[in-house]
């Protein structure tokens, strides 16, 4: 079995925290499906509490320092990206680290990613009217306008609540509309509901 220390620098061996810090960081960067950029790691990690921010710090110091971590420029914007070495690091240690705190966060990385889809596909424009809110949503896939709807709303409450609605799950918002649309049918009154045809 391969030795731990490799994978850590040597100012780093007596701090066991920071050391797990350096698997959880190494692990979820193996697993996420995404670049990752500084900002966005330090968000993920210690956003939701998982890791300590000094910790955190110093645990990415430490990773950029033995070569288990980089940062690479891609059309622009600098990500975070795991060596050789990280990657083989994730995969032998990270059952050093308990699998709860792996998949917590492990989640935090899908939900950031997530907010950020949905910040990219959906736009909002909440203007006054006369009478009430008009709620102006516009529902992307790339460069395709996939919805364009304006929804009332009678006070700035109200409109900023139908905002963060659609906000927390756009597709399924959209989803629901064409399937409402599919479903729909012509609506036949029943004998019962036209008292002249009584």
């Amino acid at each position: 079995m391969q030795n731990p220390e490799e994978f850590i620098s040597s100012d780093m061996k007596n701090v066991t925290e920071v050391y797990r810090v350096q698997i959880l960081l190494a692990y979820f960067l193996n697993q996420i499906n995404q670049l990752c950029t500084p900002n966005q790691l330090t968000e993920i990690a210690t956003g939701e509490g998982i890791v300590n921010y000094f910790d955190y710090t110093a645990a990415v110091t430490a990773m950029l320092e033995n070569d288990t971590l980089e940062l690479a420029e891609i059309e622009g914007t600098e990500y975070y990206r795991l060596t050789e070495k990280g990657t083989a690091g994730a995969e032998n240690f990270k059952k050093q680290v308990p699998k709860s705190l792996r998949d917590k966060i492990y989640a935090s990385g899908l939900r950031l990613f997530a907010k950020l889809k949905n910040e990219r596909d959906i736009t909002f424009d909440i203007t006054k009217r006369e009478k009430g809110y008009n709620v102006h949503c516009k529902c992307f896939d790339g460069d395709i306008v996939l919805m364009d709807i304006n929804l009332f709303a009678p006070d700035e409450d109200q409109a900023n609540y139908i905002k963060s609605k659609i906000q927390m799950n756009p597709t399924d918002f959209y989803c629901k509309v064409v399937d409402y649309i599919i479903e729909n049918e012509e609506y036949v009154p029943s004998v019962s509901e036209d008292p002249t045809l009584l």
